[in-house]
């Protein structure tokens, strides 16, 4: 999945599932669109969904201090990334 897909489906789940049009990739998503801890938990799965598998503990963990789309998109880069190294051992 490339960048552009990350974050055009990124941008599709905040407007289907949050009502955000067009959000900013860099606006503070608590601040600009008082996004909260419940809001994250339904982030989460939807970025599951997106990865079609389940997130870690740990990979939950690391998503606490994200505060922004572009943050969110390196995110999931991220975690592709590791994935794709470890099914490759």
């Amino acid at each position: 999945m490339t960048r552009q897909e990350i974050e055009r489906e990124i941008k599709n789940i905040f407007q289907r599932e949050f009502e955000i049009e067009n959000p900013g990739m860099d606006d503070d998503l608590r601040e600009t669109y008082e996004f909260d801890s419940i809001d994250a938990i339904e982030l989460l799965l939807e970025i599951e969904k997106l990865l079609g598998s389940e997130l870690t503990q740990e990979e939950k963990k690391q998503a606490m201090d994200i505060r922004t789309i572009n943050q969110i998109c390196d995110y999931i880069e991220r975690i592709i990334q590791i994935r794709k190294s470890s099914a490759e051992k």
